[in-house]
């Protein structure tokens, strides 16, 4: 028996954040129902990736059924109604607000039903300053400053996935479990509120100490770390990248001599500390460049190797697709393709999980049905 069984989330869901934190909680057993407009989830039309399907979709809408309704019309309220008395979880991403005018609001809902969980995902919050503010998942990054330190010296960039809606979605999963065991506990539900850009911006609190207590925000610096050398990306030879890691004097030393088999390099003063090697990086990669520019990439990486240097290539999703670190698993779109899509990155090593979750709901797919069950 998978954790989350006989536990029914209900879900007024959109896009990425929601999705994926659902997603989660149906790969742990519980039923999700996923209510969407006539319309559908917007993220059905984001691409057709996924053998003609969108590949968002398709990644978080495993084993969830769909339900097409309309709450703003009385028959249809009534039966969403009745489907949330009988849930244990509620979440919605929709604008603030916009549950709470059509009288599904958290504080109403928990006051009828004790025993529920609310989840309401926000871009911004719900202050009167911020809950007019549109939010996606771009705009967030660079809202919070994250794009700010990202990217080359010379070009911001945003993060290469929706890392902000992601970040989210992770976070409200694990507030529903840490609400789960304080109603098993108590036997009150709770009500629960994230944004997306507090999720950002505690991912942004060492940059933001840095540049209000310390020398300055980090710069942009590439495949390079900011505040850590060596610890970038360095040429072979034949043109490949390898991002190396020194992460203490004992490996600085260890790495001067059997990488660089340059001793001295391990007694300059310009490379005493970690401190003093960002200080003088450039003349740090230049010393490393000078060796790692006559090797191949297969012999600077046996140096490394050897030498119990961390180390890792700067990838392309060929890459990631052929790399023997990667788990997948199959998934089944709306319109019944298989796709093969890294697989969750939560094992249950002693207790092997079982059973195939059912594909992506077609819009209003199981509508016949729930509306029988909740009558």
């Amino acid at each position: 028996m998978k954790p989350l069984t006989d536990i029914l989330v209900v879900s007024i869901e959109q896009a990425l954040a929601a999705p994926l934190c659902t997603a989660r909680l149906a790969e742990a057993g519980a039923r999700v129902i996923k209510i969407e407009r006539a319309e559908g989830d917007f993220a059905r039309g984001y691409d057709t990736a996924a053998k003609g399907s969108s590949s968002y979709f398709a990644w978080t809408n495993q084993g969830k059924e769909s339900l097409a309704l309309d709450f703003r019309t009385p028959e249809d309220a009534a039966l969403l109604e009745r489907i949330i008395a009988q849930a244990d979880v509620f979440i919605q991403n929709l604008a603030p607000g916009a549950m709470a005018r059509a009288g599904f609001g958290a504080a109403e809902l928990r006051r009828k039903y004790p025993h529920l969980i609310t989840v309401d995902i926000t871009g911004y919050g719900e202050s009167d300053a911020v809950s007019h503010l549109k939010a996606y998942d771009f705009l967030i990054q660079a809202e919070s400053g994250l794009t700010g330190i990202s990217g080359g010296e010379n070009e911001m960039g945003r993060i290469g996935v929706s890392i902000c809606d992601i970040g989210a979605g992770m976070t409200c999963h694990a507030a529903v479990l840490e609400a789960l065991i304080q109603r098993g506990i108590s036997g009150e539900g709770a009500s629960l509120a994230v944004s997306l850009f507090d999720v950002a911006a505690d991912w942004m609190s060492v940059p933001l100490m840095h540049s209000e207590h310390g020398k300055g925000a980090p710069r942009r610096v590439g495949l390079r770390h900011p505040s850590m050398a060596p610890y970038g990306a360095f040429e072979t030879r034949d043109g490949a990248l390898t991002l190396i890691a020194v992460q203490n004097e004992r490996e600085w030393q260890r790495f001067c001599r059997e990488v660089l088999r340059d001793a001295a390099a391990g007694q300059d003063r310009r490379f005493g500390s970690n401190n003093d090697r960002v200080a003088n990086r450039d003349a740090l990669e230049e010393t490393i460049s000078a060796v790692s520019r006559t090797l191949t990439q297969e012999a600077f990486r046996a140096r490394l190797t050897e030498a119990k240097i961390a180390f890792g290539g700067v990838n392309n999703l060929d890459d990631l697709g052929r790399h023997p670190a990667l788990r997948r698993r199959d998934v089944v779109t709306e319109q019944n393709e298989t796709v093969a899509i890294p697989a969750t990155p939560i094992r249950w090593l002693d207790t092997p999980r079982s059973g195939d979750l059912t594909p992506a709901p077609a819009i209003g797919q199981h509508n016949s049905a729930l509306r029988e069950e909740f009558s």
